[in-house]
């Protein structure tokens, strides 16, 4: 069974540049997607439902804004728009889906760089996740947290450390709440399968830092620890273009719980 997360920048755009035709070949059980940028009701047949995937969307109210979106050949047991707390519901970053082994969350986490209120509200929402998928992983539930998390966690996630421990994305106390998830048995699931440097996610438009890999890592797959078992890889997808970010996956063994 494979899922893949992949943040587009803006879904209408990334249907131009070939998305359906990589969902076909690749193949995918459940595709994850961040920053659609669009409402559904802005969106064709092509995006909807003509592919063999059941589709959940979940938009910002700010016209293309944020927004995320599930694809998934099952049909979940049950979908949730939003972790149910307002100031984050509204910008349109989360959906939750359950499937027969585990819940899946499809996240993408608010980006810090504008301002101080931004910064705070980024690190507010790892604050609110993290005791959320604690009580699902408590009461006996498996839970992949997936998505754009906005945060190279350690030096070894982007091209230059020394350059951006003041940038958001990279500050120590973005990566605290990293370091907080890893403590409460949260694994990074690409880190538990590869220890090789230079793998990167996301790269800016500028200065040719795609072609030079001038990148950060900063989309992941996290599992609790009792899931890690029952993954057989975790990779990332750098040569699928179309987005600044690249997508990445997880492979679970048969889809089930051995």
């Amino acid at each position: 069974m494979r899922i893949f997360s992949w943040n587009v920048n803006g879904v209408r755009a990334i249907e131009k540049k070939g998305f359906l035709q990589w969902i076909e070949e690749e193949d995918p059980d459940i595709v994850c997607i961040q920053e659609t940028k669009a409402k559904i009701d802005q969106l064709g047949s092509s995006l909807t439902n003509d592919h063999g995937y059941h589709t959940y969307w979940h938009s910002a109210e700010r016209p293309g804004y944020s927004g995320v979106a599930t694809f998934s050949k099952k049909e979940p047991f049950f979908v949730q728009e939003g972790l149910g707390i307002e100031r984050f519901d509204k910008e349109g970053r989360v959906l939750i889906t359950e499937h027969e082994n585990f819940l899946l969350f499809n996240i993408y986490f608010p980006n810090g760089q504008k301002d101080e209120i931004r910064l705070k509200y980024k690190l507010d929402f790892y604050d609110s996740l993290l005791p959320i998928i604690n009580e699902h992983v408590d009461s006996g539930t498996n839970v992949i947290v997936t998505g754009d998390w906005n945060t190279a966690h350690y030096p070894i996630d982007l091209a230059r450390p020394k350059d951006n421990v003041k940038t958001s994305g990279f500050m120590p106390i973005e990566r605290e709440k990293l370091d907080d998830y890893v403590a409460a048995g949260w694994i990074d699931t690409f880190r538990h399968f590869h220890t090789e440097p230079e793998r990167y996610t996301w790269w800016t438009y500028r200065f040719g830092a795609r072609q030079r890999n001038i990148g950060w890592r900063i989309d992941y797959f996290f599992v609790n620890d009792g899931f890690i078992t029952q993954l057989e890889d975790a990779d990332i997808h750098e040569n699928v273009m179309g987005s600044d970010h690249c997508p990445v996956s997880i492979t679970i063994q048969d889809g089930k719980i051995l």
